[in-house]
Parts: structure tokens; C-alpha cells; sequence
């Protein structure tokens, strides 16, 4: 975007990562210089999307870091390493660009995981490689009550296997859909035990929204709070704080738009929503070298014990009612009703030692 302010020649570039606008302004000597910045810009967006249209079936390998094999051995007990083979295949519980998820039973425990299947040629031309190696490196080495733990991760000749803890009680967003607003006692549960999962999180250098690992400084940590915002708002009012269709005005939105709430909504909810969602991330609630603190000593989690919360001694507001470890009652029976398939290896080679090896 082309614009002469806050001096001549300025150019402003904007990209949306879910719901969180990056935006960053440049500023050149002439009109033509700027011409010439846009047009290159706008070529290799061009060129990124319709590669993306296409699809890319193999990248060069040499684009690639190679991996240490033994740098993803997520096996606890360290057993021998673990196969397709070593797991029924039940029932299919979700579906992305990447892979699918599936509900798997290990054969030798009779225990029920969830296995993440990610196809590596989609991993590669989406340039999702460092993305999903840091990803089961925080998954291997992280352990609290509210985030799902890893089991075990290995791979084939096309794809990348995460056996994950299975919690059948469905996501949050399912219950959302179906009930479209949740009350503040059961927003207040569920916010709390995101919190201390950030907290926790946040401590051991974390950011979530990326799984990124931070650096020695602390900058980062404060998206996170704007994500909490942003679920917590849905949660209670039933809507997003900004919505458009459109990814300009979606932009401008979250730029300059101001907050609306329900008159139902109380004073704690709404002073706790305005505050996650400040713009700037430093005067963000949060967002100061206080982190998840500040927030837990906000009004509108006054009447917890966090200590409580992370014991899981509070009594959930909602209890999920399945009658044995494969109801799937609370999964989208558009993925549940599908007969499972697992495609044959595609012509394209890929490299194991790109990836891992457990």
C-alpha cells in the first residue's frame, strides 16, 4: 500500500497470521524507487501464490536443514521404535492441508492415542519444515495438565507420525458451535486453565502462536494474551471481535477498530476483554515483564485459587458424557462416518533424515 504519510515515498506492507495483522512501513527517495520496491513485491507474491495454486509435489533438498536422527526419539520408555504397524486404525477424527488425525489403539498396550499424520511432500512445499520440527521438540519436552502430551513421534517414506495423548471430550470450538455462547462461570474455567497452560508455557520461552522458541528476550509473549482475548470474547459473546470477509477490511478492523460488547456482558468480563485486546502489545494486559501474572490477578479471576486450577480441583462446568474411550461423540461426524484410508506412498522421494527418526 502506497501512501505519503508519516513521509514521501512510504510503502506499507500487511500480512494476516489468523488474527493478528504484521505490518511493516518503508520508506525510499522517489516516487520510481517506490514503484520499482511495490512492482518486485507484488511479483514474488504473485509467484508464492500461484505456486500454492499449483501445488509443489518436491523441493530441493538442499533448501532443507538436516536433522540429527536421533534429535525427535520421543519414546519415554525408550522401547524400540515405533511403526504403522504397531497400531489399529479406529476411527478418523479430523482432516487439514496437512494430514489427518486419526484414533489409533497401540497394539501391544491396548492404549487409545491420537496419531497425527502429516503428509511430508505438503510439510516441504509450504515450507512447514522448521515450523513442524519445533513443534514436536516443544511437544516432546513439555509437560502440564492442559496441553496434550506426545507419546511417541517416528516417520515413513512420506510421512510424519505424533502419537498424542487422546482426550475424547471434543474441542472446544465444537461445544462452541453447538451452544454459540457460553456463560462467564464457564468461560472463566476454561480461560483459566488456557492461562496457566500459557504460563507455563511462557516460562520455558515459548510463544504458542507459532510454537516459537523465544531468544533471550522476552518480546512475543504478549500475541498470546491477544489470542486469549480473542477465544475468550467468542466464548462469550458468540462472535469474533472483527470479522470481514474481505482481508483489507479485516485488516483495518483489527488496526483501528474499537471493541463492542454486549450490554449482558458484566464489568469484570468486558474491563478483562478490553485489556487482552489493547492494540499495542506492550500496554496490552499481560503484555508487561509481569506476563500471565497480571492477568490472573485481573478482577475477573479473582474468586480462583490457581493453584486450584492447576491441580484440577475446580469442578468443571461441563462434563463430557461418553460411554467408553472410542465414543467419539463429540468429534465432527464428518470425519468420524469416514472410512479410514491410508494413501500409498507418492512417487516424489523424500529424504528420512530431513525429518527424524525414533
Amino acid at each position: 500500500m502506497k501512501t505519503e504519510r508519516p513521509k514521501p515515498n512510504t510503502f506499507i506492507i500487511r500480512c494476516l497470521q489468523w488474527t493478528t495483522v504484521i505490518e511493516r512501513t518503508f520508506h525510499v527517495d522517489t516516487p520510481e524507487e517506490r514503484d520499482e520496491w511495490v512492482e518486485a513485491i507484488q511479483m514474488v507474491a504473485d509467484k508464492l501464490a500461484k505456486q500454492e495454486e499449483e501445488g509443489i509435489l518436491c523441493s530441493p533438498t538442499s533448501q532443507i536443514e538436516i536433522v540429527n536422527e536421533e534429535e525427535m526419539d520421543t519414546s519415554i520408555s525408550h522401547h524400540k521404535r515405533k511403526t504403522m504397524n504397531d497400531f489399529d486404525y479406529l476411527k478418523l477424527l479430523g482432516k487439514g492441508t496437512f494430514g489427518k488425525v486419526i484414533l489409533v489403539k497401540e497394539k501391544a498396550s491396548g492404549t487409545y492415542y491420537a496419531m497425527k499424520i502429516l503428509k511430508k511432500e505438503v510439510i516441504i512445499a509450504k515450507d512447514e519444515v522448521a515450523h513442524t520440527l519445533t513443534e514436536s521438540r516443544v511437544l516432546k519436552n513439555t509437560r502440564h495438565p492442559f496441553l496434550t502430551s506426545l507419546k511417541y513421534s517416528f516417520q515413513t517414506k512420506d510421512r510424519l507420525c505424533f502419537v498424542m495423548e487422546y482426550v475424547n471430550g471434543g474441542e472446544l470450538f465444537f461445544h462452541l458451535s453447538r451452544e454459540r455462547v457460553f456463560s462467564e462461570d464457564r468461560t472463566r474455567f476454561y480461560g483459566a486453565e488456557i492461562v496457566s497452560a500459557l504460563d507455563y508455557l511462557h516460562s520455558a520461552k515459548i510463544v504458542y502462536r507459532d510454537l516459537k522458541v523465544l531468544e533471550d528476550n522476552d518480546y512475543g509473549r504478549a500475541v498470546d494474551w491477544w489470542g486469549l482475548g480473542v477465544v475468550m470474547y467468542e466464548m462469550m459473546c458468540g462472535r469474533l471481535p472483527f470479522y470481514n470477509q474481505d482481508h483489507e477490511k479485516l485488516f483495518e478492523l483489527i488496526l483501528m477498530e474499537e471493541i463492542k460488547f454486549p450490554r449482558t456482558l458484566s464489568a469484570d468480563a468486558k474491563s478483562l476483554l478490553s485489556g487482552l485486546l489493547i492494540k499495542d502489545p506492550n500496554k496490552r494486559l499481560g503484555g508487561g515483564p509481569d506476563d500471565a501474572k497480571e492477568i490472573m490477578r485481573h478482577s475477573f479471576f479473582s474468586a480462583l485459587d490457581w493453584q486450584d486450577v492447576y491441580d484440577k480441583k475446580l469442578l468443571p462446568p461441563f462434563k463430557p458424557q461418553v460411554s467408553s474411550e472410542t465414543d467419539t461423540r463429540y468429534f465432527d461426524e464428518e470425519f468420524t462416518a469416514q472410512t479410514i484410508t491410508i494413501t500409498p506412498p507418492e512417487k516424489c522421494e523424500l529424504k528420512s533424515s530431513l525429518f527424524f527418526n525414533t
